[in-house]
């Protein structure tokens, strides 16, 4: 969950991106393969956060475009946001798994974000700012 408000601005988005506090997210959902983890487990835990907002919030609606601004992200150093970027390679094989393997979260975001984010699907959704 997070604790504040994220702020990201996404030059390939052309907008800000504000992910609320209280947002609940389960960062880069690597899977528990020993090998798969040892290379992606608990990287770019900021760049997860707005990728899971991505994927959340209903009026992002581009999946290629929510990827991209995942890759994006990751090439960005900025420790104190949880933003500390990773080496190319990493960054190719974290957005390769999220392109092949994202549609399936994708399909299922709305039922997603009730589910991790009942407040704020209940409710109305910050809105997402233009640059």
């Amino acid at each position: 969950m997070t604790l504040a408000p994220l702020r990201y601005e996404s030059d390939l988005a052309a907008s800000t991106i504000i992910v609320p506090a209280e947002f609940i997210t389960d960062l880069a959902s690597v899977p528990r393969l020993p090998l798969a983890y040892l290379i992606a487990g608990a990287r770019a835990p900021g760049p997860s956060v707005i990728h899971d907002y991505w994927y959340q919030h209903p009026d992002l609606d581009d999946r290629q475009l929510g990827d991209g601004v995942f890759a994006e992200a990751m090439a960005v150093h900025q420790p104190d946001l949880g933003f500390e970027a990773e080496m190319a390679p990493i960054r190719g094989l974290m957005w390769g798994a999220v392109r092949s393997g994202g549609w399936l979260p994708w399909m299922r975001h709305g039922k997603r974000a009730a589910s991790l984010n009942p407040i704020w699907s209940a409710s109305k959704w910050p809105e997402v700012q233009a640059a």
